[in-house]
């Protein structure tokens, strides 16, 4: 079944109007000081959002962002989260209403059957030895099945649970799925072709 996106008056706490979905969508932010900075979202709706990101700014501070199949957003920072912070969206019902759509879009992406979103090409790693690191500290060395700068498929007999921290190699990443004999993450932060095997493997 195909699902709508909603407004909804979800927290009393926040009295947020939006209804927020799970999204992990990359992009990059820029703060007050013009200093650009990748990110990801974890969860979004058409009034906030919450960003994992390397630099929080400060609580009230402007920001800018530009996401993969959103585009251009502003808003405020409205507090810290361990990994980033959340923020507000500040746009026009009209703004709005898109962002409703394409959320709608991102979250039956899979229902729909449509095609996975690879933003960048998948590559057999030249040294597929590479270190895991779980949660709770334990390593357990797995194969690289392939890499890309957006994540990579791992093999191994352990199976953490989705959208469990892992650490790949130097990598910090989210498990998104499984595949035969493993399963699939998603980076925080893009990798750069220059370092992307030095990151990853042992």
């Amino acid at each position: 079944m195909v699902a709508a996106f909603s407004y909804v008056e979800s927290d009393k706490e926040e009295n947020r109007q939006f209804q927020r979905v799970p999204a992990s969508v990359a992009g990059r932010y820029m703060l007050q000081d013009r200093q650009d900075y990748p990110c990801q979202t974890t969860d979004i709706s058409p009034g906030d959002l919450f960003m994992t990101c390397p630099i929080r700014g400060a609580v009230g501070e402007r920001v800018v962002a530009y996401l993969d199949h959103i585009g251009r957003i502003e808003g405020e920072i409205l507090r810290h989260t361990p990994t980033g912070f959340a923020m507000s969206i500040s746009a026009t019902m009209r703004k709005r209403d898109k962002l409703a759509a394409q959320l709608t879009w991102l979250t039956n992406r899979k229902a729909l059957g449509l095609p996975e979103d690879r933003r960048h090409e998948r590559l057999t790693p030249k040294n597929p030895r590479s270190m895991m690191t779980l949660e709770d500290g334990i390593e357990r060395v797995v194969r690289l099945i392939d890499i890309s700068l957006s994540g990579a498929a791992i093999a191994t007999d352990v199976k953490p649970a989705l959208n469990t921290m892992v650490n790949i190699g130097k990598v910090k990443g989210r498990v998104v799925r499984y595949v035969e004999g493993g399963f699939a993450v998603e980076f925080l932060f893009p990798l750069t072709e220059s370092n992307m095997n030095e990151q990853l493997s042992t």
